[in-house]
C-alpha cells in the first residue's frame, strides 16, 4: 500500500448552505483527512490563499464578489506549476457560459445539480494517491463520561436522524435512473422524516427563497425542481450513514418511525375530514419526533467511538430528557418556518389561547398515534381538542385501521 500523503487542504466556496454541505459530505468521503474550510465569498476566498493555495478549490460560478469565474482568473494570473486544482460549479451550461470557461482551465467544469458518484470519483482521483487508503477512526469518547453528559454536549451539533433504511435503499437505485421527475421523488421521500424537513429547510434558504415559505414537501420539491431534490438527497444520506445497530437501540428506532408516520397519515385523515390543511398536518406530523431519532443516533454514535454498554431502561430515559430539546435545536437550526414549528409544538402541547384548527388536529393525532393497536379512539372525543374542533365519537371509530402509503 502506498504511504499517505499529508492531508490535504479544499476550500469549498458556496453561498448555498445546503449545496456547500453536500459538497464537504464529498470530500469527506473522498478523503476523510482532508483539512476543510467552507466560504461563502470570494473575499474570503482570497483571504485564506494569502499563505498559500489549497490542494483543491471547488467553486460556485455565482460566488459573491467578483464571482466564481473571475476568481478562477485570479487563481490563473498565479502562473503556478502544477496549476492549482479548481473546480467550477455553476448553472450556467449555455456555450457563451461554457467558452468564457474554457480558456481559464478550469479542472471540472460542473453543472449543477451534478452527479454525485461523477464528483466523488473525481475527488478521489485529485486527493488520493493510486493504491492509497486513507484510514480516519471516529473521535475516541472519553470513557468516564456519562451519556446523559454527551448528549448534552452533543445536541447543538447534532447531525439527526439516521436514514430509513428503505429509503437509502431507493436512493442508492436512483443513481442509476437516466431520468426523475417530482412524482416519483415525492413517495421515495416522503416516509423519512429528517429528509422531508431538510428539503423544506433548503427550498427555503436565502438563495431560493421567493414568494410564501414552503411548509411541506410538495411545495418543497416543486421549488427546488427534481434534479436538485435528488442531488440533496443523496447527499445528506452520506451525511447520515450511521444506522442503529445497538440491540437497545434498533426497536426505539421502529417504533418512533412507526409512530411518525402513523402520527402524520392520522393527522392528514382528521384534516380531509375537517377542511384543514392535509399536507401541512402531514409533515408536521411526520417531523414532531425528529429529536427523539436525533437522540437515537447519538446514542448509537457514542457507543461506536466507546461508549460504555447501554442499560436496560436507559435509553427510556434518554428519549424523555433529550427527545424535545434536540428536535428544538434541529428545527431552529434548519430555520424551518415559524408556523411549521408551532404546528409541530402543537402535536404535544396546545398551551393557553387561540388553537389553530391544523394545532388542535395535530395533538389528536398524536394521541391517537399513541394508542395500542386496535384499541378504541372514541373516548378521545372527550379531549379538549376534539371538542373544540367538533370531532365527535362516529369520526374517531372510522379511523382507518392501515393508513395509507
Amino acid at each position: 500500500m502506498a504511504e499517505p500523503q499529508q492531508a490535504p487542504r479544499v476550500l469549498i466556496a458556496d453561498p448555498d448552505r445546503w449545496s456547500a454541505e453536500l459538497l464537504a459530505e464529498l470530500v469527506r468521503k473522498a478523503r476523510c483527512d482532508a483539512n476543510l474550510k467552507v466560504l461563502a465569498d470570494s473575499n474570503a476566498v482570497l483571504e485564506q490563499c494569502v499563505d498559500g493555495w489549497p490542494d483543491l478549490l471547488i467553486v460556485d460560478y455565482g460566488l459573491p464578489g467578483i464571482g466564481g469565474l473571475e476568481l478562477l482568473r485570479e487563481v490563473r494570473r498565479q502562473r503556478r506549476h502544477p496549476p492549482v486544482p479548481f473546480f467550477l460549479l455553476t448553472d450556467r451550461v449555455d456555450a457563451a457560459s461554457v467558452r468564457a470557461a474554457l480558456p481559464l482551465a478550469p479542472t471540472a467544469y460542473l453543472a449543477k445539480p451534478f452527479n454525485t458518484e461523477d464528483l466523488l470519483k473525481r475527488l478521489r482521483n485529485l486527493l488520493l494517491e493510486p493504491g492509497e487508503e486513507i484510514a480516519c477512526p471516529l473521535p475516541a469518547v472519553d470513557t468516564t463520561r456519562e451519556l446523559d453528559d454527551y448528549l448534552s454536549e452533543a445536541r447543538d451539533g447534532s447531525a439527526g436522524a439516521p436514514l430509513l433504511t428503505e429509503v437509502l435503499e431507493a436512493l442508492e437505485l436512483a443513481l442509476n435512473a437516466h431520468q426523475r421527475d417530482l412524482a416519483d421523488l415525492e413517495p421515495l421521500f416522503r416516509r423519512d422524516p429528517q429528509l422531508t424537513g431538510q428539503l423544506i429547510a433548503a427550498a427555503n434558504s436565502a438563495a431560493r427563497h421567493v414568494g410564501s415559505a414552503c411548509q411541506t414537501l410538495p411545495q418543497a420539491l416543486s421549488r427546488l425542481g427534481a434534479k436538485y431534490s435528488l442531488n440533496l438527497a443523496l447527499g445528506l444520506a452520506l451525511q447520515r450513514s450511521v444506522s442503529l445497530g445497538d440491540p437497545l437501540l434498533l426497536p426505539h428506532g421502529e417504533r418512533i418511525w412507526q409512530q411518525s408516520q402513523r402520527t402524520a397519515e392520522t393527522a392528514r385523515w382528521l384534516a380531509q375530514c375537517l377542511e384543514g390543511d392535509a399536507e401541512r398536518c402531514y409533515t408536521a406530523g411526520l417531523l414532531h419526533l425528529l429529536g427523539d431519532l436525533a437522540v437515537l443516533r447519538s446514542i448509537q454514535a457514542w457507543r461506536d467511538s466507546g461508549g460504555r454498554a447501554l442499560v436496560d431502561g436507559e435509553v427510556e430515559v434518554a428519549l424523555r430528557k433529550h427527545g424535545a430539546p434536540y428536535g428544538s435545536a434541529l428545527r431552529t437550526r434548519w430555520r424551518l418556518p415559524l408556523e411549521l414549528r408551532q404546528l409541530i409544538a402543537a402535536a404535544f402541547q396546545l398551551g393557553g389561547g387561540v388553537h389553530s384548527r391544523d394545532g388542535l388536529i395535530l395533538h389528536i393525532a398524536r394521541l391517537v398515534a399513541e394508542l395500542p393497536e386496535g384499541a378504541d379512539a372514541r373516548p378521545l372525543a372527550r379531549h379538549k381538542a376534539a371538542r373544540m374542533l367538533g370531532l365527535d365519537a362516529s369520526v374517531l371509530a372510522s379511523l382507518p385501521s392501515v393508513m395509507p402509503g
